[in-house]
């Protein structure tokens, strides 16, 4: 696995970078925890979630409802909240997946509007978090599971209506994720929809076009392993004999992000 993840990043073509450091994919659940300790609160700001159980019930709720205000709302509506508007209330009693759940701002929102919602983190003290904001807003029907390999997803049952990875997916090369990507297909439902948040590759050659493990940084701070830019063709290749009709495709907010709303069609 490692030395493909090598032939990845090198040598450098126009279109492929080559990294001035390798991490050690072949444990690549163990490189993302060092970073994903933390979660993206607000626009610009990232708390670790250790800091976050810290906090009293009224002030977790606080800060929750402000990075979702900062997110969503008035000029920031066309960051994240214009696809709160889009599917919020189409999600009542549909069973979600959240993978890589974070702070819960887009699947909490959910939740609320009535989705049963699973929470899948790599970090336990992330989904405490979660637990806390779940029961302070007296949610119910909601899970929570740790990420702890591939193999610990085949716990989670296998009648999914969606799948919601918001921003979780290209934080590790393409090649390591692909076994994780085809082990939480079996969980959705033929006709269920798969919706993702990833970079685009405007954004990535607006950057300069660098090696993917330093781009991680450039995007979501120190000690990011690694950002890939995503289009359609590519994901749909991660799911590769799987078969999807394209709901939604576009880029957003000045290209700095892709989505993508897929509808399952099956193997």
């Amino acid at each position: 696995m490692l030395t493909r993840v090598k032939s990845l990043i090198g040598p450098a073509t126009p279109d492929t970078p080559k990294a001035d450091k390798v991490n050690d994919w072949s444990r690549p659940y163990e490189v993302l925890r060092e970073k994903w300790v933390e979660v993206p609160t607000t626009r610009g700001g990232r708390a670790t979630t250790s800091r976050l159980n810290e906090l009293s019930d009224a002030a977790l709720v606080a800060e929750w409802e402000s990075a979702r205000t900062d997110i969503t709302t008035g000029p920031q509506f066309a960051h994240r909240g214009w696809y709160h508007a889009l599917y919020a209330d189409g999600m009542r009693e549909k069973k979600v997946m959240d993978v890589g759940s974070g702070f819960g701002i887009d699947s909490i929102t959910l939740a609320q509007h009535g989705a049963h919602v699973t929470f899948v983190d790599l970090v336990e003290s992330n989904l405490n978090v979660l637990r806390r904001l779940c029961n302070i807003l007296c949610l119910r029907g909601v899970q929570f599971h740790v990420l702890r390999d591939v193999a610990s997803l085949q716990q989670l049952a296998g009648d999914y209506d969606v799948i919601m990875a918001m921003g979780s997916l290209h934080h590790a090369p393409a090649d390591v994720l692909k076994p994780e990507y085809h082990e939480i297909l079996r969980h959705l439902k033929v006709g269920g929809r798969w919706l993702q948040l990833a970079y685009p590759f405007a954004r990535w050659v607006r950057a300069g076009k660098p090696p993917f493990n330093r781009w991680g940084e450039m995007t979501d701070g120190k000690g990011t392993p690694w950002a890939e830019p995503y289009d359609l063709q590519k994901l749909l290749g991660m799911f590769a004999p799987a078969k999807f009709d394209v709901v939604l495709y576009q880029e957003f907010h000045h290209n700095d992000f892709v989505w993508f709303d897929l509808l399952y069609r099956g193997a």
